[in-house]
């Protein structure tokens, strides 16, 4: 759950962020005059992101999914111990 707080409550409160955030998962947003500058988040949802933007950003990967998704939606998918026994032979 993402949840506004002003950058000057912020200063008090920033070393309970952690466990806020292990209690309520989501993002902090740190605001300044009623304006976002800041983000605080978990650091597994950090790393994730990066995850995520590293795979958006890379192209062949992005078709290998594109097409693997539409042979899925075509049904052209096999299962995966069809997989194994096309693997092993």
């Amino acid at each position: 759950m993402v949840k506004d707080i002003p950058i000057t409550t912020a200063r008090h409160e920033l070393t309970s962020l952690p466990e806020r955030l292990e209690k309520d998962p989501g993002a902090v947003t740190i605001t300044r005059r009623g304006k976002p500058v800041l983000a605080v988040l978990p650091w597994d949802m950090y790393e994730t992101l990066l995850e995520t933007l590293e795979v958006l950003g890379d192209p062949e990967l992005m078709e290998t999914l594109r097409r693997s998704l539409h042979e899925l939606q075509t049904g052209q998918a096999i299962s995966w111990e069809e997989a194994e026994r096309l693997l092993n032979r």
